[in-house]
């Protein structure tokens, strides 16, 4: 799998994720289970730990964008 193939299942597995309530309480108790499942892809745990890894860090990402946005609205501006 390419490094561009990786991002783009990130990508899409935390969009999955992040809308899905059911989806993120999995991915809290058993991350790479849940990441197997959503992706179809079995590899050594090892290997899958940094995808999980990847999909936790643009998760972050994503909240702590959202946060300035609403940060940036309390303050009266607006994109």
């Amino acid at each position: 799998m390419e490094l561009n193939d990786v991002k783009k299942q990130i990508e899409e597995t935390v969009k999955k994720i992040q809308s899905d309530e059911g989806l993120m309480e999995e991915f809290k108790k058993e991350p790479i289970k849940t990441v197997e499942k959503l992706t179809g892809v079995d590899l050594p745990d090892d290997q899958l730990q940094k995808v999980v890894d990847g999909i936790k860090a643009k998760m972050t990402l994503d909240d702590i964008g959202d946060k300035l946005g609403g940060l940036k609205n309390l303050f009266g501006k607006k994109d």
